[in-house]
């Protein structure tokens, strides 16, 4: 399979977190997040993401999420989607987001 190939078997879209709570059950600190991809409907996603933010500054953010990749249920939450993000120098993940407003469910290529 060619790299090209590879990429376009990942689908990518952009969605907009509706709600955003802790995830008092995880192993690990993280979130139970809802969010809003357009025509694909609202999708919930388990995300290690509480070093930078704070679930009340979550709501209404864009992010770009993989849609493809099946559900895990992590500590009895179903975690449809895969909210991307890349560590910075500290280790902390900064979620990925477009730089301005995009539709919802958009296909990111």
């Amino acid at each position: 399979m060619e790299a090209l190939q590879a990429f376009q078997i990942l689908d990518l879209r952009i969605g907009r977190i509706l709600k955003a709570e802790p995830h008092e059950k995880a192993r690990k600190p993280s979130y139970k997040l809802w969010i809003d991809l357009g025509p694909l409907g609202v999708k919930q996603s388990s995300a290690q993401i509480t070093e930078l933010y704070r679930p009340e500054d979550l709501v209404g953010r864009l992010v770009v999420c993989a849609v493809n990749l099946g559900t895990r249920v992590i500590a009895g939450f179903p975690s449809e989607v895969l909210v991307l993000g890349a560590r910075d120098g500290a280790g902390r993940v900064v979620l990925l987001a477009p730089e301005r407003e995009v539709p919802l469910g958009e296909k990111v290529f």
